[in-house]
């Protein structure tokens, strides 16, 4: 049966979808791709690296040679809203809503999850940086409580702060010598410290924003001049959007495209694996990669800006390794084939008993990424992992839990036994040993989706979500794991994370 009209047809192409990809993805609802395989986790020696650090001085010079040369820069997602941080104090919003301090607290104690988060949240009051927006005193009493909330979480027009629909970049993060200072601010001033071009000052960093958000970006990204100017740098900073082209097809229970009430398709955003789009749309050269929400003030920051000097550095003299082989290659120089092979073992990969140049060539022409990784500590989230592949080889992946089939104990078994976590720490290099840019599109595992129930007009419906950024669609690049110091990482997923040491003055 034909699932698509001649007129849904002619809307996709309106929207700039190409036919061919939302039937391939109509096929994966029907037959979903099987779950990630999981061979083995990487561990240091086997698939992590340790740096040692009498290897420091060379892969530092590495750096700085490149930010002398303007070969640098940072790439952010920060399109995400801020919603998921606040979940403990949504039900203070709802209509008749009352806080009661000494239930909480005695629900609290009883082991109350969602309590416990309201009751520390209001001890820890005083030391957000957004406290003296609130209009309330340091200790206030319960109606004191529920009106902070409510200007922290209301919206705009009724004279909220607005923080359950603004995206993290723009929060209010630390305090600092200078102010107040947002997640966006706090890259600027993190980004100076390795992707400056040391010539000239220049700073170039992307962000990529939901449209609705645009001009509190443009109003952050002006307000950058007064940073700019302490810390001797000239930004330039972009943004860009998910575009519409990357959205996904919905269906229902069974199967068949969902449509909304007036008859049209349903399409939702694509998720962050859609941003590779974006990623190379940017045209850079070697890029940084991290999280909007993994930030933390001056004091606490030179470890961050070392290990970003050293991964950059470690990247570059892959890079190198690789185009040079690439050129000997090229040349037909035959003794660089036992080489070739060599750095593709260090790579991951698993050169087949008759690869020869041919084979060689195909495999270094990738882009590449150097990914720090952390000692694991309990966080959600994703990590390295050795992926056993259609081929039977096997190949270094960040892998999330929901890749992993969740009735194979076997299987979870691996994943909860993993030593190292992703904390989206990535130096990626994006063009080939001619300058030119890689085709990234080219390298994404287009099976490793995300399929999961969602609803939409009260009707339950099946959602796909492309691969994810550093998932599926980095599945093919050159991938090297390298452990880093945990004090490299401070995510901010509740509200309750920025009363940690790290986010503290």
């Amino acid at each position: 049966m034909e699932l698509l009209t001649d007129a849904d047809l002619a809307w996709l192409r309106q929207r700039g979808m190409n036919e061919a990809e939302v039937r391939r993805q109509l096929a994966l609802f029907a037959t979903p791709p099987a779950p990630t395989a999981l061979a083995r986790a990487c561990t240091v020696g086997d698939g992590i690296r340790r740096l040692d650090e009498a290897e420091h001085p060379a892969l530092l010079a590495r750096w700085s040679a490149a930010a002398e040369a303007g070969r640098l820069s940072k790439f952010v997602p920060a399109s995400g809203a801020a919603s998921r941080m606040f979940q403990a104090l949504v039900p203070l919003l709802a209509p008749g809503a009352r806080y009661d301090g000494a239930a909480v607290a005695a629900a609290a104690l009883q082991g109350d999850k969602l309590a416990k988060q309201q009751r520390d949240f209001v001890a820890g009051l005083p030391r957000f940086a957004f406290f003296e927006q609130l209009g309330v005193p340091a200790q206030p009493d319960d109606a004191q409580v529920l009106a902070a909330v409510r200007r922290l979480l209301g919206p705009a027009d009724e004279g909220g702060l607005d923080y359950l629909r603004l995206p993290k970049a723009l929060l209010a993060f630390h305090r600092a010598p200078d102010g107040v200072r947002t997640a966006f601010a706090e890259h600027l001033h993190e980004a100076a410290g390795y992707v400056r071009r040391t010539r000239d000052g220049v700073c170039r960093l992307h962000f990529t924003i939901s449209p609705a958000h645009r001009a509190g970006f443009d109003a952050a990204a002006a307000a950058a001049a007064s940073h700019a100017a302490r810390l001797g740098v000239r930004f330039e900073l972009g943004f860009s959007v998910q575009e519409p082209y990357t959205d996904t097809i919905a269906v229902d229970l069974e199967n068949r495209p969902f449509r909304q009430d007036n008859g049209e398709l349903l399409l939702r955003p694509g998720g962050h694996g859609a941003l590779i789009d974006n990623l190379a749309r940017l045209g850079g050269d070697v890029v940084y990669v991290k999280n909007i929400d993994n930030v933390v003030g001056d004091a606490r920051r030179a470890p961050t800006i070392l290990w970003k000097r050293l991964l950059g550095g470690l990247a570059l003299e892959l890079e190198a390794q690789a185009h040079a082989l690439e050129a000997r290659l090229s040349a037909g120089e035959a003794a660089a084939l036992p080489e070739a092979l060599a750095l593709a073992r260090g790579f991951g990969a698993t050169p087949p008993a008759a690869a020869d140049m041919a084979w060689a060539l195909a495999r270094l022409r990738r882009p590449l990424r150097v990914c720090g990784v952390v000692r694991s500590q309990g966080e959600p989230g994703g990590g390295p992992f050795w992926v056993r592949d259609p081929d039977g080889t096997t190949s270094p992946q960040i892998v999330e839990s929901a890749q992993v089939d969740p009735g194979v104990a076997a299987q979870q078994g691996i994943f909860q036994g993993s030593t190292h976590f992703n904390p989206v720490d990535l130096v990626c290099c994006l063009r080939d040993g001619a300058g030119r840019p890689h085709a990234l599109e080219d390298f994404v595992d287009p099976s490793a989706v995300f399929l999961a129930r969602k609803s939409h007009q009260g009707r339950e419906l099946c959602a796909l979500e492309l691969p994810g950024l550093w998932n599926g669609a980095m599945a093919r690049w050159n991938t090297v794991f390298v452990e880093v110091p945990a004090e490299t990482f401070a995510p901010v997923k509740t509200v309750l994370d920025l009363l940690r040491p790290e986010h503290q003055p």
